[in-house]
């Protein structure tokens, strides 16, 4: 699958390709965070088909944790590199030119963090944590 998107300003753009290796939402503190209260709904592709190909993001890490990359003019979260899934980007379906090819999750985590008003649709696979293996 190849997708194109960028960010709100259009700063920053980028386009990937490959096979699609996640499609999830994450109901982790710091993922509500960053998403302004909802689920963070991302897609996972392949890092050696990623290219920016306007602009360059600004990125943010904590120790240990996962490099966040956001356009520094308008703030849109473009994208985030975690450890665990070392060889992918975790786009951000909201910076999709065309969110319809995300279609829907297949997993959801960290729902053991989720508030009353968050929903995980019918038939999503779901987990309290991450899960292991």
């Amino acid at each position: 699958m190849d997708v194109v998107g960028g960010c709100y300003c259009g700063a920053v753009r980028y386009e990937a390709g490959g096979e699609v290796l996640a499609k999830g939402m994450c109901f982790c503190r710091e993922c509500r965070h960053i998403s302004g209260g909802g689920a963070n709904v991302l897609m996972g592709m392949p890092a050696a088909g990623f290219s920016y190909t306007r602009g360059e993001p600004s990125h943010f890490a904590r120790p240990g944790g996962v490099t966040r990359e956001f356009c520094a003019n308008c703030g849109t979260h473009i994208l985030t590199r975690s450890p665990r899934m070392a060889g992918a980007v975790l786009l951000k379906v909201g910076s999709l030119d065309d969110q319809d090819a995300f279609e829907m999750p297949t997993i959801a985590v960290y729902c053991s963090e989720m508030k009353p008003y968050h929903v995980v649709p019918e038939g999503v696979r779901s987990f309290d944590k991450f899960p292991q293996g």
